[in-house]
């Protein structure tokens, strides 16, 4: 008798709780409605604009590394008149790692794009979609920097350090030419206790937090709030500069020199001196436009 008084007992708390569940669900049913449940989007990569020609349904991409620059740049060309003729919206993206870079570069999806010219050779961008420098910044030289001491360029000093580079092969300063370093040194890499960071910052945070004894990278004017300029060491001086790349499949000069326009007038409202001096590649204050190059 018992065990039957046991047994009703557990089936009446199993069917109550059933009952309790589907109530809830029901309830909550009738509360949210047929409506779809949209998630807020946490990190947001783009914006969009529009020109005054809001029924033309052709879109200018743009990829930059900075946020900053690509709701400016976004922005500026919405506003400008020859793009308003050829586009009716500009979208603006942006991305701080060399692998969003390459998705655009390599799948020929930006219209305009900020981008290291050894990224665009390697991918032949300029023959493939026909990507045009439009304008260029300085070479740099980079460096392997520490926080305690000046680096020193041999194969003793490299073995016992913990060294933070770039997890990114196309990486100059932060990976190609620091391993070609040590490779000519005849170090294996596998031997060097090396750390991979993601970006240049996430390398200063390396360095700062003493979690590396050097890095490789390239040097800030506001590096000097944290390092001291003089444990740095030249890893190879005259490495050439990011460029911005117009794809231009058609001969589409209007535009180039549009965008240029927009590029030098944005390089003078930069914080970082770097950024500020930059260099034309077209002729575009007498027709016909004609490449000029490099200085």
């Amino acid at each position: 008798m018992n065990i039957k008084k046991l047994m009703l007992h557990k089936t009446a708390i199993v069917t109550f709780m059933f009952i309790a569940l589907l109530f809830s669900w029901f309830a909550g049913h009738l509360v949210v409605g047929e409506k779809e449940i949209v998630f807020p989007v946490m990190i947001k990569t783009s914006t969009t604009c529009q020109t005054t020609t809001t029924a033309n349904q052709n879109q200018l991409i743009v990829f930059t590394p900075s946020k900053y620059v690509a709701q400016l740049l976004t922005q500026n060309l919405c506003d400008d008149k020859v793009v308003a003729k050829q586009y009716g919206s500009v979208i603006g993206y942006w991305g701080y790692r060399t692998v969003d870079s390459l998705e655009f570069v390599g799948k020929g999806i930006a219209d305009l794009i900020l981008a290291k010219n050894n990224i665009m050779e390697a991918f032949r961008a300029e023959t493939t979609y026909n990507y045009q420098p439009v304008v260029g910044f300085s070479d740099y030289t980079a460096f392997f920097i520490s926080s305690k001491e000046k680096p020193l360029i041999t194969k003793q000093y490299f073995l016992d350090k913990r060294i933070g580079l770039l997890d990114y092969p196309t990486s100059r300063s932060g990976h190609i030419l620091p391993k070609q370093t040590f490779k000519q040194l005849g170090l294996n890499i596998a031997q060097l206790k090396i750390t991979y960071a993601s970006s240049h910052n996430e390398l200063r945070e390396l360095l700062a937090n003493g979690q590396v004894d050097l890095i490789a990278s390239f040097w800030r004017e506001n590096d000097s709030k944290r390092f001291s300029k003089n444990y740095i060491t030249p890893i190879s001086s005259n490495v050439a500069g990011t460029r911005w790349y117009l794809k231009m499949q058609h001969n589409n000069t209007d535009l180039l020199c549009a965008v240029q326009s927009h590029l030098l007038s944005m390089s003078k409202e930069q914080s970082f001196r770097y950024y500020q001096d930059v260099e034309p590649y077209w002729q575009c204050n007498n027709y016909p436009v004609t490449f000029i190059g490099e200085s």
